[in-house]
């Protein structure tokens, strides 16, 4: 792709699912939110191109690998810590900007920053968590772009044994808005069945520790 045809597109067919999460919380998914074919040119782009890396992050008090790649892009200045480590973002690709555009149209919301995640394989995950950190302010909109394989998003209160299961397809937006960071806990679970790999980019808003797009 060269930089030209860097534009997301919206399928005109992208019909939105909503749910209403305890106390506050709103769940949006639109599973064709980019036509297939975008989709695809996308993922191959995102594979090939960002700077993926493998970062080791404490967990229970240890330092071990994610499991899973990673990359961070952004406005300058911005710099987002989770899980012990302070990422600082690099600056907007093309396609990158293009997702990021198209979002904020179709949104209505600000984003400056995006922390990409490529699952390999089934044996890739992540487990549950709350995008809950200071920097994202108090009730943080996050817009979740899926590429490639389907693999397996698992929502649950953070007391309680329900459940809302999710598998987002290629070129699928999923949007937690409200209190759910506050509420509720999220993960993409391992799996042992054959999967193929999948990219997953959250755009969200970075409010602190910003010299950029705020």
């Amino acid at each position: 792709m060269n930089d030209s045809s860097y534009q997301a597109m919206a399928s005109s067919d992208a019909t939105r699912q909503q749910w209403q999460l305890d106390p506050a919380g709103q769940l949006s998914y639109w599973p064709a939110w980019l036509e297939h074919r975008a989709a695809t040119q996308y993922f191959e782009a995102f594979e090939r191109e960002l700077a993926w890396q493998q970062r080791p992050i404490i967990l229970f008090g240890r330092q071990v690998l994610q499991p899973r790649l990673t990359a961070f892009y952004g406005d300058a200045g911005i710099a987002y810590r989770y899980s012990g480590k302070t990422l600082l973002a690099e600056g907007w690709p093309a396609p990158l900007a293009a997702v990021r555009d198209a979002l904020e149209t179709d949104l209505g919301e600000r984003f400056n920053s995006v922390l990409c995640n490529l699952y390999r394989d089934g044996s890739d995950g992540m487990g549950w968590h709350a995008d809950n950190e200071p920097e994202l302010g108090n009730n943080p909109l996050i817009a979740s772009v899926s590429l490639g394989s389907r693999r397996r998003f698992r929502l649950k209160p953070s007391s309680g044994d329900r459940r809302l299961v999710l598998d987002p397809a290629h070129g699928s937006l999923i949007v937690m808005a409200g209190d759910i960071q506050h509420h509720w806990l999220h993960e993409v679970p391992k799996t042992r069945r054959v999967v193929g790999p999948r990219i997953n980019l959250t755009f969200r808003r970075i409010r602190s520790n910003t010299t950029g797009r705020n």
